[in-house]
């Protein structure tokens, strides 16, 4: 499968052009979804996909990174302490992610399959996954 930078298509780009203009004119408020949807004058789907790009390139090209909150939605950062609430938020979101699935899906194959190599090696692997993302989102900053 092709890297990300290697997926994204000329129209993924220009939304994202289109969706970091639109940010950085509301700047340093940020925008809804709807709003920026509205702002860029794109579909919703081709704002997502312009979101998309646009994280790639932020990570490509070293710059502030894009953060979403519920209180300003999405907008571009460089405040550490709401970057790492940020960071901190997603990591719950992804333990929760992980521990649904390993409960919903991975424990009920292990019990029908106790002795396989393969449902054990996924058991060890997300179990590490769980325990390490559970120490980040505990973490405080003291």
């Amino acid at each position: 499968m092709p890297r990300a930078p290697e997926r994204k298509s000329p129209s993924a780009q220009r939304h994202a052009d289109t969706v970091r203009f639109v940010l950085f004119e509301a700047r340093p408020a940020g925008l809804t979804f709807n709003q920026l949807v509205r702002s860029s004058e794109l579909s919703p789907s081709q704002a997502r996909a312009g979101l998309a790009c646009l994280r790639d390139i932020i990570a490509e090209r070293g710059w502030p990174p894009l953060i979403w909150t519920r209180t300003d939605g999405y907008k571009f950062c460089s405040d550490p302490a709401e970057l790492q609430a940020y960071e901190v938020a997603i990591i719950r979101e992804k333990l929760t992610e992980i521990r649904r699935f390993i409960t919903g899906v991975v424990a009920p194959h292990a019990a029908l399959q106790p002795k396989g190599r393969w449902i054990r090696h996924l058991n060890t692997q997300l179990s590490s996954v769980e325990s390490t993302l559970d120490v980040i989102a505990d973490y405080i900053d003291a």
